[in-house]
């Protein structure tokens, strides 16, 4: 039954993929609402872009023209797909303008000086950083891991939008929503697929055993506010929705 929701997920969201790119619109739509600020832009050539390439484009414009640090952060269960959006998001970005952050197994020393250690991954200057999870692992997969005690989990909790508040940076904060239903399909693709098995964790193993315990902790997270919630379960439209929300954002 999975295997075949697989196949046919599979096939819905290849022909998605084909109709977005097949959908185009000429470059000067691109800039209507918004000034260029690009000296090179009067030398474009007017070229076809599909809906994605199109707010691509436009993210490009708007990061040359930021004047303060962005910090850009994707969270989300396993297989929501925070990688592949990061990649979208930064496919033609010039790669002076950002940054990309991934999540790692944090050391005994980053586990102590939580919130210290990622103070330094920061953005600076006119800088974009994109981060594939963040601080806020440690309210998400660390707490429901039992990798943190209680009282760490609850430090962060209650200094966190403090110490964003002093980072003298501009926070855009996704959350990548997708049903039991759809993360049961994705851990099943990783499974049996020759392209992405590679990518199977224990801790995708274990996902589906606390969905209802990570809904609990997201909420606890995203309900003060600051979040955008995508619906990532369909990954084509959550990457567009994601990136056209953005780009309102920073304008």
């Amino acid at each position: 039954m999975i295997l075949d929701m697989v196949k046919c997920a599979y096939n819905l969201e290849t022909n998605i993929e084909k109709t977005s790119q097949n959908s185009t619109h000429r470059l000067p739509d691109l800039f209507d609402q918004r000034g260029s600020t690009n000296p090179r832009r009067d030398h474009m050539v007017d070229i076809q872009l599909n809906e994605i390439e199109r707010q691509q484009a436009r993210l490009n414009e708007i990061a040359e023209g930021l004047t303060g640090p962005v910090a850009v952060v994707l969270e989300g269960r396993d297989t929501a797909g925070k990688s592949g959006t990061i990649r979208a998001l930064t496919q033609y970005l010039p790669p002076r303008l950002f940054s990309v952050v991934l999540s790692s197994k944090p050391t005994d020393g980053m586990m102590k000086n939580w919130l210290g250690h990622w103070a330094g991954k920061m953005p600076e200057g006119k800088q974009i950083v994109f981060f594939d999870r963040s601080w806020y692992s440690r309210a998400l997969v660390q707490k429901i891991n039992g990798w943190c005690s209680d009282l760490q989990y609850h430090n962060f909790m209650n200094s966190v939008e403090g110490w964003e508040a002093n980072k003298g940076v501009n926070f855009v904060k996704f959350w990548l929503s997708i049903s039991e239903d759809e993360q049961a399909r994705r851990i099943e693709e990783r499974r049996i697929s020759p392209l992405k098995y590679w990518k199977l964790s224990p801790n995708d193993e274990r996902a589906l055993s606390y969905y209802d315990e990570m809904t609990l902790l997201k909420e606890k997270v995203i309900s003060r506010g600051g979040w955008e919630n995508v619906d990532f379960n369909n990954k084509a439209h959550g990457r567009l929705e994601l990136i056209t929300r953005l780009n309102t954002i920073l304008t």
